[in-house]
């Protein structure tokens, strides 16, 4: 077994053929590389990132990488991020549930691209979005792990694993469909359909929203904040994008029920909640569930989901002519990406525009020309 000699570190050749590689660190103990290398140059690059580290001064900012296991540095990963309580509730079921339980005990520098992929393949194909989910968590883990020279490279590389084409279809409702689904609601809770439907509000805005957030002559609805259900208490904060603070202007057509909401179901403080449960405060998912599972079957749409409302607003607003700009405003999105989508499907009434076309044009006809 040779060894070759240098300024920082040594490198071995091994009976293998492979190359192991070693230095003394600054606390005067032997560091060995976890892995051995195909190449010498590979075991040279191993050291000069090392070396680094200790130049930067970071050699002793994390704790050591041939020591630290996966499941150590994702709780502590989770600890440090700024995350409200449903994100962070839903990250922590993933990692518990998806990935800990196959590479917890993994040390980080020995999570390979090849351990990646057989854990990745384990997940199955029956659920991909979810699938999805978990490999993009385990991602950015690991991609903060390489920001913190605790990993050299992220080994998570499989291509398009963190994308899903599984898309839902919406069911866009007609505005004679909205009033339909509204009138069978309880009159308490009407005007949370058109609101959700004509405005375009998450559930959570919708089920925050309180008398001082709807202005003069209920033209405008003031969203700045939404609330959250987790762990058996409600979460207040601000909306889910910081583009979701923002003033939606009210259709004419809905303020008269609006007012009318107003006067017999809201309390008379500017904090009192539009659409608070029977009991007092929010309401839970669960209790508002009740009566839209009932509506919505009223009107021959078994399928339909409460978030659903707000994909009818967007497409709606699009179908009005509402530009890109004025979509993302009005939905409160940080992207373009989402607004080009409602647009796309609002393209779908192309044909009806085209048909109403013809009948204009054939009742132009019909009629009497100038004498």
């Amino acid at each position: 077994m040779a060894r070759k000699r240098r300024g920082f570190g040594r490198i071995r050749e091994e009976r293998s053929g492979r190359y192991s590689a070693a230095y003394v660190g600054p606390d005067a103990k032997l560091h060995r590389a976890p892995r051995t290398f195909a190449t010498d140059s590979d075991a040279e690059g191993w050291l000069a990132i090392e070396r680094r580290k200790i130049d930067l001064g970071t050699w002793g900012a994390v704790e050591r990488s041939d020591a630290v296991t996966l499941r150590a540095y994702a709780t502590q990963w989770l600890e440090q991020r700024q995350l409200r309580p449903r994100t962070r509730q839903h990250y922590d079921s993933m990692l518990n549930r998806l990935i800990l339980p196959e590479l917890g005990d993994t040390k980080l520098v020995a999570l390979t691209p090849a351990k990646v992929r057989t854990w990745h393949a384990a997940l199955g194909t029956e659920h991909r979005t979810r699938n999805a989910h978990a490999y993009a968590l385990l991602h950015a883990i690991c991609a903060t792990a390489v920001q913190d020279e605790v990993l050299d490279a992220n080994p998570c590389r499989i291509r398009a694993a963190m994308q899903t084409n599984r898309k839902r279809d919406v069911d866009v409702l007609t505005p004679a469909e909205v009033d339909k689904l509204a009138a069978k609601m309880p009159a308490r809770l009407r005007a949370s359909v058109l609101l959700a439907a004509w405005c375009a509000t998450r559930w959570g805005e919708t089920s925050e929203l309180r008398r001082g957030d709807v202005g003069k002559d209920c033209s405008v609805l003031r969203v700045r904040r939404a609330v959250t259900y987790r762990g058996g208490k409600f979460y207040v904060g601000e909306p889910k994008t910081a583009a979701g603070i923002r003033d939606v202007a009210v259709p004419p057509h809905i303020r008269p029920a609006v007012k009318a909401h107003l006067r017999s179901h809201v309390g008379k403080g500017a904090d009192a909640l539009l659409f608070p449960a029977e009991s007092g405060g929010h309401m839970r998912d669960g209790e508002y569930r009740t009566h839209w599972e009932k509506a919505r079957a009223a009107i021959g749409k078994p399928n339909l989901r409460v978030h659903d409302l707000r994909h009818v607003g967007a497409v709606l607003a699009a179908q009005s002519g509402a530009t890109t700009a004025e979509l993302m405003h009005r939905l409160g999105h940080t992207t373009p990406a989402m607004a080009l989508r409602y647009q796309h499907v609002a393209e779908g009434r192309d044909a009806e525009i085209a048909e109403r076309l013809s009948r204009l044009a054939q009742e132009t006809k019909c009629s009497p020309g100038p004498e």
